[in-house]
Parts: C-alpha cells; sequence; structure tokens
C-alpha cells in the first residue's frame, strides 16, 4: 500500500460520527414584538422610508406632493394609473433608463430585515425596480411577517421565474465606513404600508 493511499485509509477510520440533529427552528419568529412597528424602525434604519396609507387614493395624493410628475414614473398597478404609466411592460428595458420612480406592488415583508418578497409575475421587467431613480414597493400590513425562516416557509415550492427579496435602497460602503445610498439602483425607496 502507497504511503498516500495508508493515510488515505487513516482518514476514513478517524471520521466522526454524521448523524446530527437538526436544530429546532420553530423558536425563529416565537419572540413575542410589534411586527408593524419593528419593519418600520428597520426599513429607517437601512435608509428606506415608510408610510402608513388606507388606499391607493392617499398613495397617489403621496406621489403628487413628493415626485415631479412631469418626469417618467412607471407602475404594474392599475390603481395608480392617474399618475404613471402602464404601457411599458413590454418594451426594450434599455427604454426604461429615464424612470424616476417605479411603484410595485410585493407578495410580502420580513420584519426583522424590513425585505419586500417580488416575483417577476409583478415586476413587468425584472429591471423595474432596479433601474428607476426612486422605488416605492406597497406592500398590506398584514402581510409582513416575523422572520426570514417563515419568509422561505411562505415561499416554499412556489413556482416563478424570478424572485428577489427588496430591502432600502441600494448601498454600499468603503473601508473608511461612508455609506452611500443609491450606489448602484434606486437611490431610495419609500414603502407604503396599506390597511
Amino acid at each position: 500500500m502507497s504511503s498516500k493511499a495508508e493515510i488515505l485509509n487513516r482518514i476514513k477510520l478517524n471520521q466522526p460520527d454524521l448523524v446530527t440533529d437538526l436544530p429546532d427552528l420553530s423558536v425563529l419568529g416565537s419572540e413575542d414584538f410589534d411586527i408593524l412597528e419593528t419593519y418600520k424602525t428597520v426599513l429607517k434604519g437601512i435608509g428606506g422610508d415608510p408610510v402608513e396609507v388606507s388606499n391607493y387614493n392617499e398613495i397617489i395624493n403621496y406621489i403628487k406632493s413628493h415626485y415631479n410628475l412631469q418626469k417618467r414614473l412607471i407602475t404594474t398597478l392599475p390603481e395608480l394609473s392617474e399618475i404613471a404609466s402602464l404601457d411599458w411592460n413590454n418594451v426594450d428595458p434599455h427604454s426604461l433608463q429615464d424612470v424616476e420612480l417605479t411603484v410595485i406592488k410585493a407578495h410580502f415583508g420580513v420584519a426583522e430585515n424590513s425585505a419586500l418578497w417580488v416575483t417577476d409575475d409583478i415586476l413587468g421587467q425584472r429591471i423595474a425596480p432596479f433601474i428607476a431613480q426612486y422605488l416605492a414597493i406597497i406592500v398590506h400590513k398584514k402581510d409582513i411577517i416575523r422572520t426570514m425562516q417563515q419568509a422561505y416557509d411562505r415561499i416554499g415550492n412556489q413556482e416563478y421565474g424570478f424572485g428577489t427579496f427588496i430591502a432600502g435602497p441600494s448601498k454600499t460602503a468603503d473601508i473608511e465606513q461612508s455609506l452611500v445610498l443609491g450606489a448602484h439602483g434606486a437611490r431610495g425607496l419609500i414603502v407604503f404600508l396599506l390597511d
């Protein structure tokens, strides 16, 4: 037997027991905390802005008072057609380079990190939330859950072509710890928390 074979044989004989119990994940999310307040606090902490609204008219009024309607606003939501274009879904993604604000809806949000789950069926185009200067995402308050563990349980084996979690505006920091928001994507994120 060669020395290499002898070494490998000794390693095989000296392996730890591979049977281990999986951790109990049921404790994740069992802490008692206010889901909505936690979501808002975390979102503010990472550079986003939570705005509580009761209906789509309040969203329209907010956008009218905070954004220049002369610039290009796009959405996938017919309820917002008064202020934003709906006819952009099938255009060349490069033609979206001048979008000021994209407004989309999320399937759900996660309180522990303020992430919002979106898939291609609600995005219009995959590039839409990342190419706009500003991004607004609407999520129902009842659709905010506690933890990412619960988020992955909720996603389960769903069928989708593209899905991503979005949390806050894009950001980067250098070694001097200077945080820059909007470094490689939307410069700002508004989350409309809908009743």
